[in-house]
């Protein structure tokens, strides 16, 4: 177990920045399902134990079917609204840069964060996103859920590694620097 623990973003958009339309439908993302492929999702996954995301897209994974989404991994669920545990998903509603770092001070693998968009942009706006991999889905949605706000400081980033795929699927992998 390292803990030298990063928070990462793994997260897909269309190519004008959304992760979802406006109404929360996020099926433009099937358009590059492809059977065996899964864009390194469980390669990444094998890398982290602790999950972070918000209320909004953790009810949308619910409605969606998937409860047993995160295994046996830690699951923090930011929330305004205070509610008890579910098993190992701890529903967060104090400090995030306080969160991040007892995480970071804790023995474990990396930090996976899930989205959604307000997440991201208040982990950026605190400068806590180690690392970003971005799944460019090859749609122009024209409005929705834009993935990156307007408030948050400036932040160089350097590339990676950067893949496409057969289904036009453009991976973007990026440290902060």
């Amino acid at each position: 177990m390292s803990i030298n623990r990063k928070v990462i973003l793994y997260i897909a958009m269309s190519l004008d920045g959304f992760i979802a339309k406006s109404d929360g439908d996020i099926s433009f993302l099937s358009q590059v399902e492809q059977e065996g492929e899964d864009y390194g999702y469980s390669t990444f996954t094998e890398t982290v134990d602790t999950i972070i995301l918000g209320r909004k897209t953790y009810d949308k994974l619910l409605s969606m079917g998937f409860d047993a989404y995160y295994g046996d991994r830690s699951v923090f669920v930011l929330t305004r609204s205070p509610h008890s545990a579910i098993d190992k998903i701890t529903f967060y509603s104090g400090s995030l840069s306080e969160l991040i770092s007892s995480l970071k001070g804790q023995p474990g693998k990396h930090i996976y964060c899930d989205g959604g968009a307000e997440t991201v942009n208040r982990l950026l706006q605190d400068k806590l996103l180690d690392e970003l991999i971005i799944s460019i889905i090859p749609i122009l949605l024209g409005d929705g859920v834009r993935l990156f706000g307007k408030s948050f400081p400036g932040q160089k980033l350097q590339l990676v590694s950067s893949k496409s795929f057969e289904k036009g699927l453009v991976q973007l992998h990026y440290i902060r620097v």
